[in-house]
């Protein structure tokens, strides 16, 4: 199978990580491979690159893709939140940067028989580890409606959340939910046409990216995630985050300005005693959007947000 995935702000990622010949780099999401491969010319002859992925298909593609230099190369199924365990096994203290792409790839919109598009006729999945875990259908026709409707506004911002939360339980009991496309179908007939004609998107768009992140506690492991990853960063290392949805980037944002540790005292304080202490250097005061050609060449990109922070010298902190 070709894994089809076009990387998103590919030259502005590279730029930033600053890769260098002989370093160490973890790519937290391979996907495609696409922002591993350019880490990869940088840091050759000698340099080593972690990939990291939950998704078996992405790792198998990896596997091809870096044949010719396997031996610079450590690829890991695994979800990037056990980065610690997985550099401990690794043998590997440290690293020069990292980076993690928030988004869906192309293949497995495409190609994954998973249920991630709207689309498609799929089983009802949205796992990206098809190994482990509950399925987007186990929540669909097992939860109740006040939870639904709940993961459909917290995690999709959906206005209409209730009125699908309640077409969603009054048809699984006649019924239960399997596919992608039904479920796409009950949620344009649970929202009013006059809503549906204003919108620039797919209805189910929103409703499905929360499902998505719901079965792979996607929010919550990326919350828990960015400081443990600091901590492995070299100083002046840098790492990178490849966001596709207001509250992914919401998190960064929030937890970089928590790792640069600026003082909260009050300004007539004669000495400081909130005890803050800087760790990153936030790079980037304004998220990084992809230009107008990346989103008529890939509308893929068109939401992607890029935050990236350096960690500072010992003697900063």
């Amino acid at each position: 199978m070709i894994y089809r995935h076009i990387p998103v702000m590919l030259s502005e990622i590279i730029e930033y990580l600053n890769c260098r010949p002989g370093k160490c780099y973890v790519d937290c999401t391979v996907g495609g491979a696409g922002h591993s491969s350019a880490i990869l010319e940088r840091i050759k002859p000698d340099g080593m690159l972690v990939g990291i992925d939950q998704d078996a298909d992405a790792i198998q593609n990896a596997v091809q893709v870096f044949k010719p230099d396997i031996s610079n190369v450590r690829l890991i199924h695994d979800n990037y939140v056990n980065l610690p365990n997985i550099l401990s096994q690794l043998n590997i203290c440290s690293v020069d940067g990292i980076v993690a792409d928030l988004g869906l790839s192309f293949n497995q919109l495409e190609n994954s028989g998973r249920g991630f598009s709207f689309l498609k006729t799929e089983p009802l999945d949205m796992r990206m580890d098809a190994s482990c875990g509950i399925t987007a259908a186990d929540i669909v026709n097992n939860e109740t409606e006040e939870s639904l409707e709940r993961i459909f506004k917290s995690y999709g911002e959906e206005r209409w959340a209730r009125k699908i939360a309640r077409r969603i339980v009054a048809l699984r009991a006649v019924q239960r939910i399997q596919t992608s496309s039904g479920l796409a179908e009950i949620v344009c007939d649970a929202i009013p046409k006059r809503s549906m004609y204003k919108r620039k998107k797919h209805p189910a768009t929103k409703v499905f990216m929360a499902l998505r992140i719901a079965v792979n506690n996607e929010l919550e492991v990326l919350e828990s995630f960015i400081a443990s990853a600091v901590d492995y960063l070299t100083p002046g290392g840098r790492i990178c985050f490849l966001s596709f949805h207001s509250l992914e980037d919401r998190i960064v944002k929030r937890q970089f300005k928590k790792l640069e540790g600026k003082c909260t005292c009050p300004p007539d304080f004669p000495k400081c005693v909130c005890d803050k202490k800087q760790i990153v250097k936030i790079l980037t005061r304004k998220v990084i959007r992809p230009t107008e050609e990346e989103v008529n060449a890939n509308s893929m990109a068109r939401s992607a947000c890029l935050r990236v922070a350096e960690k500072v010298e010992p003697s900063v902190v």
